[in-house]
């Protein structure tokens, strides 16, 4: 790869840190003219609407929606990328290949109402990039890479090859892509461009990445959150003469071991105002500056092995963005791990079946609590699913709390539970039982498994881009068994993508149908939260890449146990990899595990590996412990090159792999030749 400028020894190439789409969209989708399909026939990430600046009613645009209203076409080309974005008519356009444009550093001229979204991560622009012009609105760019414009000249002043420009357009939503590699910006906002939501995008290899200005007007609006913005110098953003510029929940890294080192990042220049809130910086050469004619409001930020300049103040009007558009804080210390994990293009965006499945396209079911879909609740919706369905039905959940109990029968296999919102949070599914709660009809109390807000016993489940939780109030309650699960699955093939799975004690139940029956779970890209054996059962599960977040009990005090599995001899439990383990604890509070052996079975063998993870200081210096009687030793349990405050050496109390045995406890181990994949 050519070298950046002179300095520049080596250059990362941002691998997508999701798992890869398993083909081409299906629908049997050609280029050329299709039937119109409208909002309630669309997958559902066709018809997800933009939040932030993108969502607020102006300029006689209602929110930000692009093409849902037109056709979907598939493309493969960059002549039928083009004559579809290049056209008057509103379009969802799926890219289902990489495309190369020619000539190098062309920017295609998207029109108005438009959904340009890669197919899961397939979908590539290589060579090439969108520009937005005068007037055009409500256009969706999203889960695409877009790549590689750079002509070898590291502050390139002759080529304007961005990725995504817009010169005074309004309502456009850029999200969940990997933009990297240009000549000059990543992203650009000109001329006064408003109504601009950028979210959940990487950003990397450039030394420009996203410069906001251009005018003395002072009149544009933009949210900009959950981006990850790396090996970059400068414009990160830098954001000039922006009415209200908001930022929240951005990671911006200067990655040690290059050449590219930060000048600047975040920016809040001429008259800016700007609302900086909950954002991670690491290794930042001044981090956060403003012009002194501007104004910038830091909140809740985390600065780690930053230098320089960290400013704030200004004498404009505060402001507050929940008068515009609702929004959700993650919390400063999660940002890395969550946008390492969630950035960038989504296997679950942007295809529906693939072109090697056997079966037709996946039934969409809607549900929506105001009546817009067509069943109010998500039970309502698993039972409409046909008993021994040989398809894939996916239950599409519009935003809001649902407040229900959820069963998915063994005899309804390949079901897919999916929000439709833009965030994990956007819908929740929530109930309170615990295992001493009666049960109505006054038969005795539910247990433990059946506690579950969400049970699942049908094979080839998945659940995408939803939080399902139990909220039990334990402090209320302190008379009866606390033991309160958010979900439980007990069958195979169970795939966990972009979701939160909160509670308190015995959060996230995996087991299986019988001691006999194999039964995994691959949790990606997720929150898993709770406090005592939060993460337990016999199932054979991974989480992966993912965040587990440690709780305080109802009390306040800090002590807890993040996995207790059951695993049965010969079969391989939990292992938790590629992850971040941390909460609002106490130091060396908490255990990584113990064994559990159900109902007292000597013959089972419980096993928790965690490897490759972040722990932080709440983990204890000793992370195993025993169980009602049995011996940790006398199990499976063991670490390998995890980090952080509260990682360790191996000893005797703290079991490490060796290179030879991780080489066995691999996610592709625990999986068994199983690929999940989003469907």
């Amino acid at each position: 790869m050519a070298q950046h400028r002179r300095r520049r020894t080596a250059l990362a190439i941002a691998v997508p840190l999701v798992l890869a789409a398993t083909g081409a969209v299906g629908y049997g989708l050609l280029p050329g003219a299709q039937p119109k399909a409208s909002a309630a026939t669309l997958p559902s990430w066709a018809t997800t609407t933009a939040d932030g600046f993108a969502s607020v009613n102006a300029l006689g645009q209602n929110g930000t929606y692009g093409g849902r209203d037109g056709q979907l076409v598939t493309v493969r080309t960059a002549a039928d990328l083009e004559k579809y974005a290049t056209s008057t008519d509103p379009y969802v356009i799926v890219v289902a290949a990489a495309i190369n444009i020619d000539p190098v550093g062309k920017e295609i001229k998207v029109q108005s109402n438009k959904t340009i979204v890669g197919s899961g991560t397939a979908g590539q622009i290589v060579g090439g990039g969108f520009f937005l012009g005068q007037g055009v609105h409500n256009v969706i760019i999203r889960n695409l890479t877009i790549r590689d414009t750079y002509q070898g000249t590291w502050n390139d002043k002759d080529h304007d090859f961005d990725g995504i420009q817009m010169d005074g357009a309004h309502h456009v939503w850029i999200d969940h892509n990997d933009i990297r590699h240009m000549a000059d910006g990543l992203i650009d906002s000109r001329k006064d461009t408003s109504y601009l939501t950028i979210s959940w995008n990487r950003l990397s290899q450039d030394n420009k990445a996203f410069g906001i200005g251009w005018t003395t007007n002072v009149t544009a609006d933009i949210t900009v959150h959950h981006n990850w913005i790396r090996e970059t110098e400068q414009r990160n953003p830098s954001t000039d003469n922006v009415a209200h510029a908001h930022l929240y929940n951005n990671f911006l890294e200067d990655v040690a071991g290059t050449d590219i080192k930060s000048f600047y990042g975040n920016y809040s220049r001429g008259k800016t105002n700007m609302l900086l809130e909950n954002s991670y910086f690491q290794g930042i050469n001044n981090p956060v500056i403003r012009d002194s004619t501007a104004t910038l409001v830091q909140r809740g930020n985390a600065f780690s092995g930053t230098s320089g300049r960290n400013e704030s103040g200004g004498s404009g009007a505060s402001w507050d963005p929940k008068s515009y558009y609702d929004y959700t804080l993650d919390k400063a210390a999660d940002v890395p791990a969550l946008l390492k994990s969630g950035a960038g293009p989504r296997s679950s965006i942007g295809t529906t079946a693939t072109t090697t499945d056997t079966n037709a396209a996946a039934t969409t079911l809607t549900v929506a609590q105001d009546g817009s879909g067509q069943y109010r609740t998500v039970q309502a919706a698993v039972n409409a699913v046909p008993a021994n369905n040989a398809s894939r039905v996916v239950i599409a959940v519009k935003p809001g709390t649902y407040r229900e109990l959820v069963k998915v029968p063994a005899n309804k296999p390949h079901v897919t539970i999916q929000g439709t919102g833009g965030s994990r949070k956007d819908t929740v599914i929530v109930y309170n039982n615990a295992a001493g709660t009666q049960k109505p009809d006054g038969s005795g109390t539910y247990g433990t498994g059946g506690s579950a807000t969400v049970a699942v016993d049908a094979d080839d489940f998945q659940a995408r881009n939803l939080t399902i939780s139990n909220d039990f109030d334990e402090a209320a309650h302190t008379d009866i068994a606390q033991q309160a699960v958010a979900l439980r699955t007990g069958s195979d093939k169970v795939f966990l993508d972009g979701v939160i799975v909160s509670g308190d004690q015995d959060t996230l139940l995996v087991d299986t149908a019988a001691k006999d029956k194999l039964g995994r779970v691959y949790m990606s890209n997720s929150y898993v939260i709770g406090n005592v054996d939060f993460v337990f059962g016999r199932a054979t599960a991974v989480i992966d890449k993912s965040v587990i977040t440690l709780k305080k009990r109802y009390d306040g005090t800090s002590a807890g146990f993040v996995t207790a599995p059951s695993t049965a001899a010969n079969r391989k439990g939990i292992l938790i990899a590629n992850s971040t383990v941390s909460g609002d604890v106490s130091n060396r509070s908490f255990y990584l595990g113990r064994p559990w052996h159900a109902g007292g079975d000597a013959t089972l063998d419980p096993q928790t590996t965690v490897r490759n993870t972040s722990l932080s200081a709440a983990i204890k210096t000793t992370p195993w412990t025993d169980m009602s009687g049995f011996s940790w030793k006398d199990d499976r349990f063991a670490e390998y090159k995890n980090t952080g405050a509260g990682s360790g050496a191996a000893s005797s109390d703290r079991p490490q792999l060796t290179d030879a045995q991780a080489a066995n406890q691999e996610v592709a181990d625990w999986l068994g030749g199983w690929t999940p994949s989003a469907s």
